[in-house]
């Protein structure tokens, strides 16, 4: 009889591999709650929701010590709906939706913890700064008024290609952006440190590339029930 292995044996399996400074994000979207509660009972404390009202939904049927991050493409009208709880938005991809991450931060008097997400991929689909448009709103005024965010690293997506070659060199790019940001802007801000790049598919050559955290969901979940 083939073993089925449970969600928290997966769980185990992938921390086994990950470096100590690798934090693992677990892609939750699409699944269900109770799916959430095993993992948490192995201690994972981070999980990854690529919809508003999906991460709204599972927000309050969970423990408030999860760490809820946002993943996907977020629209600026709907920052409003997670800006109260979510730990840690990987996508910020334009000056206009940090803007309104701020704004929603003042009104709740907190202060939200952002990546930049760059543009690495070869696909039109993926979203993302280029590094000039990111240095271009770093150096503006509106950025140094921002009081309710805290720029905490960079996240990007790879091409979906099997050619591991692209697949690096993109990683290096990231990796790259990162590296000059922290030395021109943020060589005095420790919470500047994370490099958000890997999945499922290819974590393993994102951490060689200097990846600290993980993006990781099928091979945690299993396959995505859409209709959930």
């Amino acid at each position: 009889m083939i073993k089925i292995s449970s969600i928290a044996d997966k769980i185990q399996q992938i921390k086994e591999k990950l470096p100590a400074e690798v934090a693992l994000v677990a892609v939750s979207k699409h699944k269900s709650v109770l799916d959430i509660a095993e993992a948490y009972q192995t201690g994972q404390r981070a999980f990854g929701e690529n919809k508003v009202q999906e991460m709204m939904s599972k927000h309050p049927q969970l423990l408030p010590d999860i760490q809820w991050h946002f993943v996907g493409h977020l629209q600026t009208n709907k920052v409003k709906y997670i800006s109260s709880f979510v730990h840690l938005i990987h996508s910020v991809d334009s000056g206009r939706l940090l803007e309104e991450i701020n704004k929603q931060g003042e009104k709740h008097n907190r202060i939200i913890n952002c990546l930049l997400q760059f543009y690495i991929a070869k696909e039109e689909t993926k979203f993302g700064f280029t590094i000039e448009e990111a240095e271009n709103m770093l150096q503006s005024e509106t950025f140094k008024q921002m009081q309710n965010i805290r720029l905490c690293g960079v996240m990007g997506m790879a091409t979906l290609t099997d050619n591991k070659t692209q697949v690096r060199k993109e990683f290096q790019a990231l990796k790259q952006h990162f590296d000059s940001l922290k030395l021109n802007y943020f060589a005095d801000q420790t919470a500047f440190k994370e490099v958000s790049m890997g999945m499922t598919d290819d974590y393993l050559l994102a951490i060689k590339e200097g990846s600290t955290m993980v993006r990781i969901g099928s091979a945690i979940f299993g396959t995505r029930n859409y209709e959930l």
